[in-house]
């Protein structure tokens, strides 16, 4: 299958990263990047203090649950422009929008992660999340409870995998 080519007859490429990538017309919607892996500026006249306060929230709240050294190593291993967006986007919507949010307790947050986690059968995470239930106050018996509460309603395969 050939790749898809642009009107200069370059094809988009396969190489992540390539400017090639971007179809043309998108420039002002690439991310730009920045020497200190912050939020990239944003091309389009968009104002950035408000999503930098909402990393700079994330990236506390991530920290203060997961801990700072797993907080490190996942930003370093999506320190490459592929990866940095993604890692500026799950510590500003997720820990910053919505673990900073009232109604729910951190540790509420993470029991029900770990349910959800286990719906997914994202192992990975669910063991990070385990550690961070950990942290947020939650006891063996409640995140051992949340466990089987799981696999009574997302099946025992799951269950059975999240033990």
């Amino acid at each position: 299958m050939a790749l898809p080519r642009n009107p200069a007859g370059e094809s988009y490429g396969p190489n992540v990263g390539s400017p090639q990538l971007y179809p043309p017309g998108t420039e002002e919607f690439r991310p730009t990047n920045t020497d200190d892996n912050s939020v990239p500026l944003a091309k389009n006249n968009m104002d950035t203090s408000h999503h930098q306060a909402l990393y700079e929230q994330g990236l506390e709240m991530r920290k203060k649950v997961v801990g700072e050294e797993y907080v490190a190593q996942s930003l370093e291993h999506g320190s490459s422009d592929f990866m940095r967006p993604l890692q500026q986007f799950a510590t500003e919507s997720a820990w910053g929008t919505i673990w900073t949010r009232p109604g729910l307790t951190p540790r509420d947050r993470s029991l029900l992660n770990l349910v959800m986690l286990t719906a997914m059968s994202k192992w990975t995470e669910l063991g990070t999340h385990v550690r961070g239930a950990v942290r947020n106050g939650c006891s063996e018996v409640e995140i051992r409870e949340a466990l089987l509460q799981a696999s009574a309603y997302c099946g025992l395969p799951s269950g059975m995998e999240s033990f």
